[in-house]
């Protein structure tokens, strides 16, 4: 038996800088996910015990697209991270009238807990899937972009003009689009296409934010329909 064969198995076993790499930024990805997630629910709560205002489409585009623009720049440092707790504190604030309108239905607390059970399963078998198969969904890129800035307008379109058959419509379309986003994400960062975890946090938030959205309004166009 040579050198070579008794060093083999030693070899196979060794990681990679690179993929240590990508395990690094998958644990603070999730790690400050989840605590995004936490501190926006926190707020969604306190805005919706306090009867707290929508701010409204334009502030709340405003809000969003600013406090991104701000996260973007501070991404390399610490205040990217903080950054990131402003971002999803605005939007979970933004939640809280939405839940107060759907907790306010004959069935609301059914409503709500089974848009948040839908948007976790979702969003843990999206994510296992593209970490466990490895597989590389950036080809999707483009798609749901295109998809999302039509789904989007199509959206204002049914907001502006109060058709409620579009709006299901462009919410059914974004719960699609967010678990595509899941998977082109997620593939990312796998594959060292998404190497800041500050950023990779916010797209992952963003896609669950709008994935509980989306379905929140389906079920609830469906309890009040019953």
């Amino acid at each position: 038996m040579s050198i070579e064969t008794l060093q083999r198995p030693a070899a196979e076993h060794q990681v990679t800088p690179s993929l240590i790499s990508t395990h690094r930024v998958l644990r603070n990805t999730y790690g400050l996910l989840s605590l995004t997630l936490l501190f926006s629910a926190a707020t969604a709560a306190a805005s919706a015990a306090f009867a707290l205002p929508h701010p409204g489409l334009l502030l709340t585009l405003a809000g969003f697209f600013g406090l991104l623009f701000l996260t973007s720049k501070l991404r390399d440092s610490g205040w990217g991270v903080l950054s990131v707790f402003g971002l999803t504190g605005f939007m979970g604030y933004t939640l809280g009238p939405i839940l107060g309108q759907h907790l306010a239905l004959p069935n609301g607390h059914q409503v709500v807990m089974m848009a948040m059970g839908g948007t976790a399963a979702i969003f843990v078998a999206l994510s296992a899937y593209a970490l466990v198969t490895r597989k590389d969904f950036s080809f999707m890129g483009g798609f749901l972009l295109a998809g999302i800035v039509v789904a989007f307008l199509a959206g204002l379109g049914a907001l502006f003009f109060d058709v409620t058959a579009l709006s299901l419509t462009v919410s059914a379309a974004f719960v699609l689009l967010m678990g595509g986003l899941i998977l082109f994400e997620t593939s990312r960062i796998v594959h060292g296409g998404e190497t800041n975890y500050v950023m990779a946090t916010v797209s992952l938030y963003v896609s669950i934010y709008n994935l509980f959205v989306s379905l929140l309004a389906l079920f609830g166009f469906g309890s009040t329909s019953d």
